[in-house]
């Protein structure tokens, strides 16, 4: 498929920059994958469309605030870090991109907090933007940790969400299950689960299965090359247990649904599949890029936000709902007045 069959028209008003009050409170589509029928509920009816033994399978990974601003030595000039990833505890280094990325050079020093307190120093250049700073800080790793996350703010994706962060997105920017830290933006299907629901779930007989994938910044990056086949995504860190696997073979086994709660999910799952169409347990990376067509394996069912165009994440839904069916259910979206990106409205798509 060419990207260019993933533009649409997306008005800046129709993109969500609050989350709606209550997590389980947004709106909710209902695309039904055999028939193309489209249904229009609220996000705590997605109950209704699961029975006892079925799975949802969501991805825990934590956001950690990575989103820092500093100052140059001698000039003063305002430096934006984006933490990535730690590259080593011991020496303190990490994996970052910076901007203004033209005056950050290797042997540059950084200064951050009101008092520059925190000081790291640019070690390396490893792309355009891309920079490995050291830390110069004395202390146990954990104190040095809790000060450099002091200093950063929920990391926001500022190129769909053009606002300035403000303090509820520390709690509504992560889902209430995230507790394994490495990610720098939200698996978003995962927000609309309110604790409330998830206990309506289990009452209901649903089982959970929970994998990891830190998220990171190539959710949003741009696309540029016309042939999809010849894209090539960031890799993302994974980890696909034990519990998780035996969960969702079960429920593959007795032929329940099996619902993956995000893109972030699906390309998890699909990773690590055997070849008899069960999950596998796996630790590593992952660089999958799934668009039309694609033969899925593992879930048959999936909720998922309404996403920007020519975004990875739409030609994951495309593939999986059918490219002609999501195209045309965006279409009603639009119309309906759904909310679309990280803090929008969602979307299940089911066989039933």
């Amino acid at each position: 498929m060419k990207l260019s069959q993933f533009k649409f028209k997306l008005p800046e008003e129709k993109i969500a920059l609050h989350p709606t009050k209550y997590r389980d409170e947004s709106r909710l589509m209902v695309l039904h994958r055999k028939t193309g029928e489209i249904e229009h509920k609220e996000f705590k009816d997605v109950l209704n469309y699961f029975d006892d033994k079925d799975v949802f399978i969501f991805n825990d990974t934590k956001v950690f605030p990575a989103r820092l601003y500093g100052n140059k030595e001698k000039t003063g000039a305002r430096i934006e870090v984006f933490l990535l990833r730690e590259l080593n505890e011991e020496l303190r280094l990490w994996d970052v991109l910076v901007d203004p990325a033209r005056k950050i050079r290797i042997g540059n020093k950084l200064y951050f907090g009101d008092d520059d307190s925190m000081v790291a120093e640019v070690i390396d250049n490893t792309t355009s933007r891309g920079r490995t700073l050291r830390f110069l800080y004395d202390g146990p790793h954990d104190e040095f940790k809790k000060a450099l996350y002091a200093l950063g703010e929920t990391p926001l994706p500022h190129s769909i969400i053009n606002r300035p962060v403000e303090p509820d997105d520390a709690e509504r920017f992560q889902s209430i299950f995230a507790r394994n830290e490495g990610a720098v933006t939200a698996p978003t299907a995962s927000l609309h689960f309110s604790r409330e629901l998830l206990k309506r779930l289990e009452i209901k007989g649903i089982d959970f299965a929970y994998i990891t994938l830190h998220a990171g910044l190539g959710n949003f990056r741009d696309i540029d090359v016309e042939d999809l086949t010849k894209h090539k995504t960031d890799s993302e860190q994974m980890v696909v247990n034990e519990e998780a696997v035996s969960v969702v073979n079960r429920a593959k086994d007795m032929n329940r649904q099996v619902c993956a709660v995000g893109t972030t999910v699906m390309r998890a799952i699909e990773s690590t599949v055997s070849t008899d169409g069960h999950l596998k347990s796996y630790e590593g990376w992952t660089n999958k890029f799934i668009f039309p067509p694609y033969d899925f394996t593992v879930a048959n069912a999936m909720i998922s936000n309404f996403h920007m165009p020519l975004s990875t994440l739409l030609m994951i839904v495309a593939a999986f709902g059918g490219y002609d069916q999501v195209m045309e259910a965006y279409n009603v979206a639009l119309k309906e007045g759904y909310r679309f990106g990280t803090y929008g409205d969602a979307m299940l798509i089911t066989d039933k």
